[in-house]
């Protein structure tokens, strides 16, 4: 044991700065950002060079800390797909017992949006096709996993995946665990959004 004792808080504030090193690089660097220095708080980047040469403030080189550099890539259409049936599914999970005609309405529209909106032509086409021959069942959070995980298979079937047995979905994907059911879509507060 160390006779400094400030060499846990150390060890600490490394630990974080390495976890937050990490995350940040994931949202800030761009390798083709043509800027010089972005800013954040104290944190200074120079996004043409590596991430491990960030420093906190004038003294303290991020630098200096060992850390394991990921290679920056975007996602494949299969990590944007899985990543799209874990929200979609989260939704479900989510949505009340008891929709309100607006919710029904938002479910499907959000369905609508996915299939012309989505960053993939070929699954935006097939998405369609699917919507069309599958129209969305939004009448309960039963009603809707249930739809979604049926329109799921349909796509897993086409890609020759396995097919995920619908009466497990909640055990998969059930309701979030949030504290006072502050993620129910059904809360009463109401959210001004501003765009």
């Amino acid at each position: 044991m160390s006779d400094n004792p400030l060499t846990p808080l150390i060890n600490t504030f490394t630990s974080i700065s390495r976890s937050l090193q990490t995350h940040l690089s994931r949202f800030l660097i761009a390798p083709d950002c043509a800027t010089n220095d972005l800013t954040v708080s104290s944190l200074t980047i120079n996004p043409l060079q590596p991430f491990s040469s960030v420093s906190l403030g004038a003294d303290t080189p991020v630098g200096a800390l060992p850390i394991k550099e990921k290679e920056v890539k975007p996602l494949t259409k299969e990590e944007l797909g899985r990543a799209t049936w874990t929200l979609l599914h989260s939704i479900a999970a989510q949505y009340p017992d008891q929709p309100t005609r607006q919710q029904r309405r938002d479910a499907k529209e959000l369905m609508a949006i996915l299939s012309r909106m989505y960053p993939c032509k070929e699954c935006q086409d097939h998405f369609k096709e699917i919507l069309k021959a599958n129209p969305v069942q939004a009448g309960s959070r039963e009603e809707f996993s249930q739809w979604l995980c049926h329109v799921h298979n349909v796509v897993n079937r086409s890609l020759g995946k396995l097919i995920f047995p619908c009466q497990r979905v909640n055990a998969r994907w059930g309701k979030l665990d949030c504290k006072d059911r502050s993620c129910d879509l059904d809360s009463t507060s109401e959210i001004d959004i501003k765009f």
